[in-house]
């Protein structure tokens, strides 16, 4: 689905934040959110803030991205009102948020599926989980290997701040195994958008990679994953990620410095609601239902 990008205008801010408030004689107070993360929540949280803003004109939420770790981070030095994250916080990065005197607070705002590309004239369809970790870490080098034609296989990856890049690492390349110390192949190229790794592929026949299912366009294909060799082979979408049947599939984040209060709490509590969640599904992802305590 093509993500149309759109454009905040965002107020540009200094030191340290919590909702911060201004007002001037005779005007209502203003409120401003600062919101920080993931890109491949960048345009989902761009919508919720344009949404929520036209409601609610005094509130400003300005919304940025630059990945996982840079927004959990930034969440850690306390810059930001709430961080967006394609991944759970690391402990290393909860150690270091605590010790700043941060508690952080996780919620899981949406869903998504992490989507196998290829470009539209490559013959493969499908292929497992094994063969594309083999394919990342350099023991499957050839199209040919995996039923295509006698093409070198371009690997094309997020960069390493990207939350998608640590997932694709742990659940696809690793396995999902803890003691897998596995590593992308050197020749992978690090690219440092999903828009990017949609153009590329879409220009290289011999290029694969991977992207949240609301960046993918039909200028790409995507490819069906069986979790095992003699499974069935699964395409993602919203139903395949709700039943399961889909292998790659992760949760996204927001999280906070503390428990959320006063306008940024309500603004969370409207994250979850019918309206929110609505944007959630036009723009690719999987709609979830829990509420904010």
């Amino acid at each position: 689905m093509r993500i149309t990008c759109m454009i905040l205008i965002i107020a540009v801010l200094s030191g340290g934040c919590s909702a911060r408030s201004s007002s001037e004689p005779g005007q209502a107070a203003s409120v401003y959110l600062q919101n920080k993360g993931s890109d491949t929540m960048v345009n989902l949280a761009l919508a919720w803030a344009e949404r929520y803003q036209s409601a609610h004109p005094e509130v400003t939420i300005a919304v940025t991205g630059g990945g996982s770790g840079t927004g959990l981070a930034s969440l850690a030095n306390n810059t930001v009102d709430l961080a967006n994250a394609s991944r759970k916080i690391k402990a290393e990065e909860l150690a270091q948020a605590s010790a700043a005197g941060a508690d952080p607070q996780e919620f899981v705002v949406a869903r998504d599926a992490i989507a196998v590309i290829v470009h539209p004239d490559n013959p493969v369809e499908n292929l497992t989980l094994e063969q594309i970790a083999l394919i990342y870490r350099g023991e499957i080098n050839n199209w040919l290997e995996v039923g295509g034609e006698d093409r070198p296989i371009v690997r094309l990856s997020r960069e390493t701040n990207s939350g998608t890049h640590v997932y694709f690492l742990e659940e696809v390349v690793r396995l999902g195994n803890s003691e897998d110390k596995s590593i992308f192949s050197p020749q992978t190229l690090l690219l440092p958008s999903s828009e990017g790794i949609i153009a590329e592929v879409s220009d290289n026949p011999n290029a694969i990679g991977y992207d949240g299912l609301g960046y993918v366009t039909d200028h790409v294909k995507m490819v069906a994953v069986a979790p095992s060799a003699g499974a069935p082979y699964v395409r993602p979408s919203v139903t395949t990620v709700n039943d399961g049947s889909y292998p790659i599939a992760r949760d996204l984040y927001m999280y906070t410095r503390s428990a959320p209060q006063g306008t940024l709490k309500t603004y969370l509590d409207w994250i979850f609601s019918a309206e929110a969640q609505q944007i959630v599904g036009d723009l690719g992802f999987v709609p979830v239902t829990q509420e904010t305590p």
